[in-house]
């Protein structure tokens, strides 16, 4: 069983995210082994300067990637990256199982997305829209698609 990770920076506050991950989370335990984790998110003032943000990336990033291991698929949720269909993810991850690649870790980072070096060690780059969501919300938003695609590939009901 392939193993499926969200590492996300930041905690969710309101209790209708942990709601909307947690069943998701409990929906995907029949396709995948599957876990979120959560590093911790860089203070910043109200108006940070550049090279405060630049810090707070670095500091994220390296955080991030120390809970990434060794042989893992590393796919970054980045805005630069390439936006697909529910069912263009579903062969991503179709074709990881097939080539006998044991986990997925999908990045999102905080308020000022990821550091350069996340973005460069991941395998792939993947965006959800053009349009700017919260992270919070696109932690649930990733949740969802990734039962959907296992319900692709599976043949199931729910993406029909």
């Amino acid at each position: 069983m392939i193993k499926i990770t969200i590492l996300c920076v930041g905690r969710l506050k309101e209790n209708y995210w942990k709601d909307a991950c947690d069943e998701y989370s409990k929906r995907m335990k029949r396709y995948a082994s599957f876990s979120i984790i959560e590093v911790d998110e860089e203070k910043l003032p109200d108006s940070p300067s550049d090279g405060q943000i630049s810090i707070t990336l670095k500091k994220e990033g390296e955080r991030l990637l120390s809970k990434i291991r060794s042989g893992s698929m590393v796919a970054a949720m980045c805005i630069e990256g390439k936006q697909r269909s529910s069912e263009k993810l579903a062969d991503m991850i179709e074709d990881a199982r097939v080539r006998g690649i044991s986990e997925i870790v999908f990045v999102i980072g905080g308020s000022w997305g990821l550091s350069e070096e996340v973005k460069n060690t991941a395998d792939v780059k993947l965006s959800m829209s053009e349009m700017t969501f919260p992270h919070q919300l696109a932690r649930v938003m990733l949740c969802e698609q990734l039962y959907r695609a296992f319900q692709i590939c599976s043949g199931g009901k729910y993406h029909k």
